[in-house]
């Protein structure tokens, strides 16, 4: 039996709150990238603490990676093998141009497998590098970073490029949690019990 904890819209609120500041001072992020849809939510939140006065927001984009298929009549889903592309960046327009030579933040809600993350951070540098060629623009150097609110503590299937080793600013989890099922509140259909769980648990 898979145990489940239980997390709340606060409790999403306050590990962007906590991990703000990090993020502004190691990782000076000039837009974000969400991975839909769980990195939606923190990436909005997470925004609001990283804007500094005086200055605009941060832009955020986004791109859609599914790996978790539904099997069965289990409520919950086991990670697939394969990831889908379902949203992502139009190569032919500003979207990539705007990536180059910025430090880019990439959210997304849990960091289990690693599989997506791992996509996510290969497929945009690789578009990156293209869209440097076509524009000309070689010399501007474009850092993807990561930001996920929990790190799942297990072996992972997929792997980052090497430089994400040698800098620790360029991964960053607010909170490592055991290999446990993670309820956020936005798959919740009714939150009031979904809140009472999360009580109930103690689950942070």
């Amino acid at each position: 039996m898979v145990e489940k904890i239980y997390v709340t819209y606060n409790q999403v609120h306050k590990l962007c709150q906590e991990s703000a500041e990090r993020i502004l001072n190691e990782v000076k992020p000039n837009l974000m990238i969400a991975i839909g849809g769980g990195g939606y939510v923190p990436a909005r939140i997470l925004r609001s603490f990283l804007k500094k006065p005086g200055s605009p927001n941060i832009p955020i984009q986004a791109i859609g990676l599914s790996l978790y298929e539904s099997l069965g009549t289990d409520p919950v889903e086991q990670p697939g093998t394969k990831v889908t592309r379902t949203q992502w960046l139009d190569l032919s327009s500003l979207e990539m141009a705007n990536l180059i030579g910025k430090n880019v933040l990439i959210v997304d809600e849990v960091d289990d497998t690693r599989t997506t993350l791992e996509y996510a951070v290969r497929e945009l540098e690789k578009d990156v590098l293209e869209a440097q060629k076509r524009l000309d623009r070689q010399g501007e150097k474009t850092t993807f970073s990561i930001f996920v609110l929990h790190n799942k503590d297990k072996p992972k299937k997929g792997k980052l490029p090497e430089d994400f080793d040698t800098s620790p600013s360029r991964y960053l989890a607010a909170k490592t949690v055991g290999d446990v099922w993670i309820n956020y509140p936005w798959e919740a259909t009714d939150i009031d019990e979904h809140d009472k769980l999360a009580t109930t648990q103690g689950s942070e």
